[in-house]
């Protein structure tokens, strides 16, 4: 007889347990997560959400953000774009100044042409900061994290109305300025760069221009780290906003790719698709989340039970930004750099790109009220984490190769160490099912520059990455064909 009650109440259960799978669980079991360096443990803790409230409460006071400011006459005193942009270099030389001048702070200066969303010649002003690696061997190594200072309301060429953009992207200047102001009394090998462009709104414009400068002047940039709306949007009534979750979005088959016809043929021939450097840098931040904001997982099991409210995770979108949308990352993607955007779970489109108002009791605008502290404050100590893991590692193997001259169900590998490798390098091989996101096993290969394995080729993606004696592991490279 069929028992309605009963029904509904397994019903309900089921459908609780798939919420707290779908919520906190991984698609697939991951290698067991690095044990935390105190070190940067310690500096994560310093990372501050009244500071970074008080940060993005100073920008919001410019009012209109605009690029298109920087031309606009009869604007307020201290109001616009470039007062922002002063401001926010004050801040990099006031971090400098707490850490005997570690930072060099630097300005991209730049008069954009006019095109489709600027209509006269316009300067626009990148910040950033260099914190130069202590290691003289690995230096040149870089990582770089940035944000966008620029702001807009429902109009582009509006420079006169209010445009808060307190989540977008006050909130990703934040990130980069208390990642600066944290990780700058750290010493690390390799050189950290702390970035925030304008232009973002009209095409962006200011990372385009950084992009190519650093193309051009040789950058050896590992990792680009790009936080663009990571304020965890905090309206009232808001039931699907996620604030143990980050997306982190990256691209799959290179934007250098297209239109080199051996390239892509090999990309298919291989099903490399998802293999990209962006997508090794997103797997990367995965690992760094699970070793230092949780939940700590393994073969498909939680190693800690209990979701707090530091806790987040690193959710890989495996598309290179938001449907048919950009930001600052892709930039950096064209001139063939490894680069991924960080974003909220959840946008709220009534407060981004909108004139402040109120229509029928709905809020528009992008204000700071609107903005959670604590949550930027989460995604900043992600992007800190990452950074100083990577500068810390060692550099990325080169020369990986998967020998394919036997017809075997064993795959050797082999690799060379990376530039500038300090004595004792060792190297661990990962690998995940051909259907997985992520990594799943790992295998130590001690400091040799080879390994065979007893995992078919035709079965598995592989990868080798560095690591030093801490721990501290560089980004996967993923293998070609050696006959």
């Amino acid at each position: 007889m069929f028992n309605a009650k009963l029904a509904g109440a397994i019903a309900a259960s089921i459908f609780a347990a798939a919420v707290t799978i779908s919520c906190h669980a991984q698609s697939e079991p991951a290698p067991l997560p690095a044990a935390p360096d105190p070190a940067i443990q310690a500096a994560l803790k310093q990372i501050d959400p009244q500071r970074i409230h008080a940060i993005i409460e100073k920008l919001v006071t410019f009012g209109n953000r605009s690029t298109l400011s920087s031309v606009a006459t009869g604007l307020p005193s201290g109001q616009g774009v470039l007062p922002a942009a002063d401001w926010i270099e004050a801040q990099f030389r006031e971090i400098s100044s707490q850490c005997n001048n570690c930072l060099e702070i630097k300005r991209d200066s730049f008069t954009e042409t006019p095109q489709s969303r600027i209509a006269v010649p316009t300067p626009i002003n990148n910040i950033y900061a260099v914190l130069r690696g202590t290691d003289p061997a690995q230096a040149a190594r870089r990582v770089l994290v940035t944000g966008h200072y620029d702001s807009r309301n429902s109009t582009n060429e509006n420079v006169t109305d209010a445009a808060p953009g307190a989540n977008d992207d006050a909130s990703g200047v934040a990130v980069v300025l208390e990642s600066a102001r944290v990780l700058s009394k750290l010493k690390m090998h390799a050189t950290v760069v702390f970035v925030t462009v304008a232009g973002e709104e009209q095409g962006l414009n200011g990372s385009r221009h950084l992009a190519k400068l650093a193309k051009s002047e040789g950058w050896q940039l590992e990792a680009v780290l790009n936080n663009d709306i990571v304020g965890g949007d905090t309206t009232p009534g808001e039931k699907l906003q996620r604030k143990d979750a980050v997306r982190v979005f990256s691209e799959g088959i290179p934007a250098t790719a297209v239109g080199d016809e051996k390239e892509i043929r090999t990309i298919r021939g291989l099903g490399t698709e998802s293999d990209s450097p962006s997508r090794e840098l997103a797997r990367a931040i995965a690992q760094v989340g699970a070793t230092y904001l949780g939940p700590r997982m393994h073969g498909g099991k939680h190693l800690q039970v209990t979701l707090d409210s530091a806790q987040l995770r690193p959710v890989l979108e495996m598309r290179p930004d938001r449907y048919l949308r950009g930001g600052d990352h892709t930039s950096f993607n064209q001139e063939g750099f490894a680069a991924v955007r960080f974003s909220e779970w959840r946008e709220n489109f009534n407060h981004q790109h909108q004139n402040v108002r109120t229509e029928n009791g709905v809020e528009y605008g992008d204000l700071i009220k609107f903005v959670d502290m604590n949550y930027v404050a989460k995604v900043a100590r992600l992007n800190a984490a990452t950074l100083a893991t990577l500068a810390l590692a060692p550099g990325t193997p080169r020369n990986v190769k998967l020998v394919t001259k036997d017809l075997d169900n064993n795959s050797t590998l082999t690799w060379e160490a990376p530039e500038g490798a300090p004595a004792g390098t060792q190297y661990e091989v990962v690998w995940r099912e051909t259907a997985a996101s992520q990594w799943q096993e790992s295998k130590s290969a001690g400091t040799v520059l080879t390994i065979t394995l007893p995992v078919s080729k035709d079965n598995v993606f592989f990868g080798v990455r560095s690591l030093d004696a801490a721990g501290h592991r560089s980004i996967a490279v993923p293998p070609t064909p050696a006959r």
